[in-house]
Order: C-alpha cells, then sequence, then structure tokens
C-alpha cells in the first residue's frame, strides 16, 4: 500500500502531508514536521518521552499511527508557549528546576499541561499520580513535582510574564 494524505492541526497549524500506513506519529512529527521536541525514548509505550496532547488527551506517540490522527488537533512541546512567553509550566521547570539531562522534559512538559487541565489544583500526591507514565532516570521527581505545583500556582493567578 502506498502512502496516504493526512491531514492534522499541530500547534494551532494545519499540515496536510503523505504518510505512509506504518509511520507511527512520534515520527510523523520529528521527521515529516520537524518538530523534533518530541523525543523518541523506549518505543514501548513505556518512558512517556514521546507525550503529547492528541485531542485534548496525553498521548505516548510512539503508540499512534499517523494515519490514525487524522483530522486530529496535536499540541506538541514546541506549542506551549506563546511567543516568547513560556507556558505556567515550561516556567515551573525553570524556576524548580525540574530538569536535568532534559531527556524527559518535553514528555513531562505535556504530560504536566494536560494533567493540570484536569486537575488545576492537585496535592503533591496528584501530581505524583497523574505522571506516573512518564519516566525520569535523573532528578528522583522532587524537583519535577515541584514544578508542576509551581505550575499549578501560577495558573490559578495568571501574570501578563507567563502564557496560560
Amino acid at each position: 500500500m502506498g502512502k496516504q494524505i493526512i491531514g492534522l492541526t499541530i500547534n494551532g497549524k494545519r499540515v496536510e502531508k503523505a504518510v505512509e500506513p506504518r509511520t507511527l506519529l512520534v515520527h510523523f512529527l520529528r521527521e515529516d514536521c520537524h518538530l523534533t521536541g518530541t523525543h523518541i525514548g523506549c518505543e514501548t509505550s513505556h518512558c512517556g518521552a514521546c507525550t503529547v496532547d492528541l485531542d485534548g488527551q496525553s498521548v505516548k506517540s510512539c503508540t499512534h499511527l499517523a494515519i490514525q490522527c487524522d483530522g486530529s488537533e496535536v499540541l506538541t512541546v514546541e506549542g506551549l508557549a506563546k511567543g516568547p512567553l513560556l507556558h505556567a509550566v515550561q516556567e515551573g521547570f525553570y524556576k524548580e528546576h525540574g530538569l536535568q539531562c532534559g531527556f524527559c522534559t518535553p514528555g513531562m512538559l505535556m504530560r504536566s499541561y494536560r494533567f493540570l487541565q484536569e486537575n488545576p489544583n492537585p496535592s503533591e500526591e496528584e501530581v505524583r499520580a497523574g505522571i506516573g507514565g512518564n519516566l525520569c532516570r535523573c532528578t528522583g521527581y522532587q524537583n519535577i513535582v515541584k514544578a508542576v505545583l509551581h505550575a499549578a500556582a501560577t495558573l490559578q493567578q495568571p501574570t501578563e510574564k507567563v502564557a496560560a
């Protein structure tokens, strides 16, 4: 079977491209759309480095075929900031030192973004459960949890310096 044309809205922009039917969403984003913020980790859905927002849900893009996403809306880490303004989760990770090597960070940011849409005022335990499907080998999670809680507080009282 040859390539198929699919159309998606990625980070607010309409994209139409031809893809092989077996192309994973993570490869489509990185190779066809040149959005390399979404990382390829385990390719088995265990690590969460490839997490993106798909039609309002966190998904691991290594488990979705691009053609399955035809007509969908995708938000990647590149779409979080609004121009020069960081999104609250990005600012939280920056201010609370929520990263070390940075490999898991795009997936953590995207899961944190969606988690805070689902639970805007979480407890520490709820944050830990909410990001539980995303692994980090460096940080021990404490600063990641602090970063998500910082973002939650920021989103409760948005400022002009941070994109909501």
